[in-house]
């Protein structure tokens, strides 16, 4: 039913996604909802939620060891691939459940706002550690990969709206040479 629900909220908002129909779609007895979820469709819209944070985390691990030469654009390149492969095989309908939880319900949910806010960590966090992996030091690794985050998750909204991939590509484009010279560069970030 977590899984059921996060893609219907990827691809409906968490508004248009009902209960009822979590349970229909996962093929579950409409009273395991109460069961599984005493806290209602917020517990469910938040564990929907973790689990994507994790499943992205996940990924990362698979990204870097399908990769010959592991590079941080590589990893961008293929966090970004996901993304214009679903697009361009299925159409423009899914986003980040997420992006769709934070957009939906961050402002009256403060459980969802904080569920949403350790998806992102367990998101982040594998792209840091891979990133210093492959050579970016400690410090700069953690606002790259809030970087890489942040522009795919930009991007995942222009390509909804434009119908077109555009986007993606310009992001893995344009920080491409970014993310390789951040590899074994000691210089530090400077703060806002």
């Amino acid at each position: 039913m977590v899984y059921t629900a996060a893609q219907l909220i990827r691809r409906e908002g968490v508004g248009a996604t009902g209960m009822r129909e979590v349970a229909a779609r996962a093929k579950a007895p409409r009273g395991s909802l109460q069961h599984y979820f005493p806290g209602g469709k917020e517990q469910l819209v938040n564990e929907a939620v973790a689990w994507a944070g994790e499943w992205a985390g996940g990924r990362v691990a698979g990204f870097v060891a399908a990769m010959s030469e592991p590079s941080p654009s590589g990893l961008f390149a293929a966090m970004v691939r996901q993304w214009t492969d679903e697009y361009l095989e299925r159409g423009f309908a899914g986003g980040c459940p997420v992006a769709a939880a934070v957009v939906d319900c961050a402002g009256s949910a403060d459980s969802t706002r904080g569920a949403a806010a350790e998806a992102f960590a367990a998101w982040t966090g594998p792209v840091a550690g891979a990133l210093v992996g492959m050579g970016v030091p400690e410090p700069r690794a953690g606002s790259l990969a809030t970087l890489m985050v942040s522009a795919l998750e930009g991007a995942i909204l222009l390509a909804r709206s434009e119908q077109d991939i555009r986007a993606l590509s310009a992001v893995a484009g344009e920080l491409a040479p970014l993310l390789d010279a951040a590899a074994g560069d000691p210089a530090p970030v400077p703060r806002l």
